[in-house]
């Protein structure tokens, strides 16, 4: 299974879009774009994507089984709810943050 080594946020004051995301696999591929949401249901991951001509959102990276969704969204969860209990506002010291 692929590993992320690395979760990113940048925090919005927004009431729908709540942060930005990039991620780390194995220290060698960045995967920018990542949102999380306030939708109906609660907070969620958004992957990537593109808006298509007829105004449909197409991913342009996605887990492809619920195993590796559940690990995604736990991972990036995590460190969401570690950024907003950092009272600074500026990135946390967790062994995840390094710089690019």
């Amino acid at each position: 299974m692929v590993e992320i080594t690395e979760v990113r946020v940048s925090l919005r004051h927004d009431d729908k879009l709540k942060a930005f995301v990039s991620i780390t696999l194995n220290d060698s591929f960045v995967i920018r774009g990542l949102k999380i949401i306030r939708g109906n249901s609660g907070l969620f991951v958004a992957m990537p994507s593109r808006k298509r001509p007829d105004g449909q959102h197409q991913d342009l990276a996605h887990p492809i089984n619920d195993v590796t969704r559940k690990y995604l969204t736990e991972k990036v969860m995590a460190e969401y709810e570690r950024e907003l209990a950092n009272p600074s506002g500026h990135p946390g010291t967790s062994e995840e943050q390094h710089a690019y």
